[in-house]
């Protein structure tokens, strides 16, 4: 007896009594399952940033706007092009998700005057090119004469912003950003989560507006006419809801 009492109190000094020793592989189990749980959390906020940013960037339905605007450029200007406003789009929705909130708190600028900003331009927009005629492809010989200088002046505006990242992405990451925790370990994972779904967004803008020409060789001239007209005019009522929304906050606010 007496020896297995000295027994059992040499396996509590050295931190280990026979019970513990029966638990040591289930609470081993249970750490790696802790482990394995922020990794996890990282994929649900990979899915949940895709899936709400890339209906409101919809880079397929913005292909014939684009190509529409680079009619007269080469093909592989217009790659060159699209990866551009991939890459410039990516460092918005970043941007937007990691600083937006701050920076608008810094101006003094709420999410609703964004948005009817926003709305404005993109109601412009579409409803230019809505009435805009449609032009016949010029061929190799207007091609010739596009400045590149020219080419990229546009990548930003129109092309990236409002066109493919306009108030309604930038305001749904702002809102993704203002959700994350703000503590070192999940912060980090939650930029991390970010930084994946935007690239998987500017991928996506990049397969859909560098191949829009194939897209067109597929649907035909008219095909792309008509999705052009049915594009602009979802771009008007996007850029209405866009303002809508905005305003509507702003009348509710001034109620209050």
């Amino acid at each position: 007896m007496q020896h297995l009492q000295k027994t059992q109190g040499v396996a509590r000094v050295r931190g280990h009594s026979p019970l513990d020793q029966k638990t040591d592989k289930p609470s081993a189990r249970l750490y790696s399952l802790l482990q394995e749980r922020p990794l996890l959390e990282a994929a649900k906020s990979i899915v949940l940033i895709v899936s709400a940013l890339f209906p409101i960037v919809n880079p397929i339905g913005g292909s014939p706007v684009f190509l529409a605007l680079t009619r007269e450029y080469p093909a592989s200007t217009r790659r060159i092009l699209a990866r551009q406003v991939a890459m410039n789009s990516f460092v918005l929705l970043i941007a937007s998700f990691l600083v937006g909130t701050h920076i608008l708190h810094f101006f003094g600028i709420s999410i609703p005057v964004v948005q009817v900003g926003g709305g404005l331009i993109v109601i412009s927009n579409g409803w230019t090119m809505l009435k805009s005629k449609e032009e016949v492809d010029r061929g190799p010989e207007v091609q010739r004469k596009v400045n590149p200088t020219d080419v990229f002046r546009s990548a930003f505006y129109p092309l990236t912003l409002p066109l493919t990242v306009g108030p309604g992405s930038i305001s749904m990451a702002i809102t993704l950003g203002a959700n994350e925790p703000h503590h070192l370990g999940p912060n980090v994972l939650a930029i991390l989560a970010a930084v994946i779904a935007s690239a998987l967004v500017a991928m996506s803008i990049f397969l859909c507006y560098g191949f829009a020409d194939r897209l067109a060789a597929i649907i035909g001239e008219s095909g792309m006419g008509i999705i052009l007209r049915l594009s602009s005019f979802l771009l008007v009522c996007i850029g209405v809801q866009i303002l809508w929304n905005g305003a509507s906050a702003l009348l509710k606010s001034v109620h209050m």
